[in-house]
């Protein structure tokens, strides 16, 4: 068998070539639906501290004053040093920070189960659509999912040496902290897994009188770094810093919220505030691979199966996993956009899948070494199986599904597809390579209509000829350009022309209207 240098040699490989894939393809994405208002969220908190806190009109700007602007503000002062545009900085960015999160799966999994575990966690989490398809314009979910996994490797590194904690590694949980709390409110629930990493890690047998106590004490070092924490939050999230419950407010505030948004899951269409409980359940279990949740099962199983160090180490990352899911249920919160914003939950369930197979690997491994190997083997072909998926759905890596609903063919018009209008980028860069076809006596520009946001199509018409014009009131739409999902490629007349098609499935569709809007310049045949 491969010896731990081999696995990490192979996982810092792994890294690598994903940093630099990241780095090829970001510009293949589309700029999401919610970025505009999130780079505008940035820019009106950058004025309230300029203007000495007087410009109050962050607090007012739709319901973004419940999130932490953390990543908005960074993207909003790198393009002011950086002479790129801004929505480049904001996928590169997010990019890299989304390898970040693949860097501290590894690593978590690597503290509890070693480098064989982190190898197979990071391939895992790297396989899994849902993440790789996010980390370029999910700007909210892929920084604060990076966040959370992240403080909590540092919080068990800190808990395992307590009662003398390295610096290092409390600092940079007060950082990853802060980092979390500054993105969404739900980093709360660290301080509800803080105290129960401090008691893993009690000398055993302990009474409750000296758990009480030691556990006191063990807070008590972990001080600096929640105030290191709390500093970042209200740096990067002013509404946080007006009361301080308004981070504990806004956390509850979500759970009410009742917009006009509409969601898919087995073919019905939801009201985000009418979704049924197991909306985000049934997501979980269809949007990953197979192979990684039975490795997550068979994580759940080791840590029930034994009472060690490692068992609870493992039991406290299924926590990290199974609770947000857990409240989510019970409480009956809304939910749309599939599994978006329940994305941090996947270094947790990658990480279970390293800790499971590599039970698995070494539960054969004192039987039979052969079947340990063969067994890695087959594991690496699973593996390598929705990573081949991956590379044909590019760049909709985040339409993955798994066999459970027939993969894409079985799952599209029946749950959320490509509800980000991703599309956007190779939509337009289409329709422009067919107009060069086209006679030059066509007209020079051409209004078109879209299903989607304004910004993201004007960006990406901009990059090209400039030809391409959003069409709006009585403009004459000479194209339509629109996804597929939830019959939006349905809602304007005209001939298709071209398709964007992934795995035999269409995913958006463009169509040439000027037999309606310009019948005289429509050639005959």
């Amino acid at each position: 068998m491969l010896s731990h240098v081999s696995f990490d040699r192979a996982s810092w490989l792994l890294i690598a070539v994903l940093f630099a894939a990241a780095l090829f393809v970001f510009r293949d994405y589309a700029i999401s639906n919610d970025e505009e208002v999130q780079h505008r969220y940035g820019e009106l908190i950058l004025s309230y501290y300029t203007s000495g806190m007087t410009d109050r009109s962050v607090f007012g700007y739709k319901n973004l004053y419940l999130y932490g602007g953390l990543f908005d503000v960074t993207a909003v002062l790198l393009a002011r040093v950086v002479p790129v545009d801004v929505f480049t900085i904001r996928h590169v960015l997010c990019a890299i920070i989304g390898v970040g999160g693949l860097a501290a799966t590894w690593a978590t999994a690597r503290l509890i189960a070693g480098p064989r575990a982190a190898l197979i966690a990071l391939a895992a989490l790297a396989v899994c659509g849902p993440w790789f398809g996010s980390m370029f314009n999910h700007t909210k979910d892929i920084p604060f999912g990076t966040a959370m996994i992240g403080a909590n490797y540092f919080m068990l590194r800190v808990a395992h040496d307590l009662p003398r904690p390295r610096l290092l590694h409390l600092l940079f949980f007060g950082l990853l902290l802060g980092m979390a709390l500054g993105q969404r409110a739900l980093a709360l629930m660290l301080l509800f897994y803080l105290p129960i990493a401090i008691l893993l890690y009690l000398p055993q047998p302990v009474t409750s009188a000296n758990a009480a106590r030691l556990l006191a004490r063990s807070l008590l070092l972990f001080v600096p770094a929640l105030a290191l924490g709390y500093l970042i939050m209200i740096a990067a999230w002013p509404w946080a810093a007006l009361n301080p419950f308004n981070p504990v407010r806004g956390l509850f505030a979500f759970a009410h919220f009742h917009y006009p948004i509409k969601t898919l899951l087995s073919g019905e269409t939801f009201m985000m505030a009418d979704v049924p409980r197991w909306y985000v359940p049934v997501y979980l279990a269809i949007k990953l691979p197979l192979v990684v949740l039975l490795g997550a099962a068979l994580g759940l199983l080791a840590a029930a199966c034994t009472r060690t160090l490692r068992s609870r180490e493992t039991a406290f990352i299924a926590l990290t996993a199974l609770f947000p899911l857990t409240c989510q249920v019970i409480l009956h919160g809304p939910a749309f956009s599939g599994m978006r914003h329940f994305l941090f939950m996947l270094p947790p369930i990658a990480v279970l899948a390293g800790v499971g197979f590599d039970a698995m690997l070494h539960w054969l491994e004192m039987r039979r070494r052969v079947f340990a190997a063969a067994a890695s083997v087959v594991l690496a072909v699973w593996l390598a199986w929705p990573a081949s998926i991956l590379v044909r759905l590019h760049p909709y890596e985040s339409l993955y599904f798994n066999a459970l609903v027939g993969g894409l063919q079985g799952a599209a018009q029946r749950y959320d597809t490509d509800y980000w209008v991703n599309a956007m980028h190779e939509m337009v860069v289409m329709l422009e390579n067919h107009l060069d076809r086209e006679n030059a006596s066509r007209p020079r520009w051409y209004f078109v209509a879209v299903c989607g946001e304004r910004l993201p199509f004007e960006k990406e018409a901009e990059a090209h000829h400039g030809r391409l014009r959003w069409a709006e009131g009585d403009d004459p739409a000479d194209f339509f350009i629109a996804p597929t999902h939830q019959g939006c490629d349905s809602a304007v007349d005209g001939k298709v022309i071209l398709t964007i098609e992934r795995l035999g499935v269409p995913i958006a569709v463009i169509k040439d209207r000027r037999a309606i809007t310009q019948p005289h310049l429509v050639q005959r045949d």
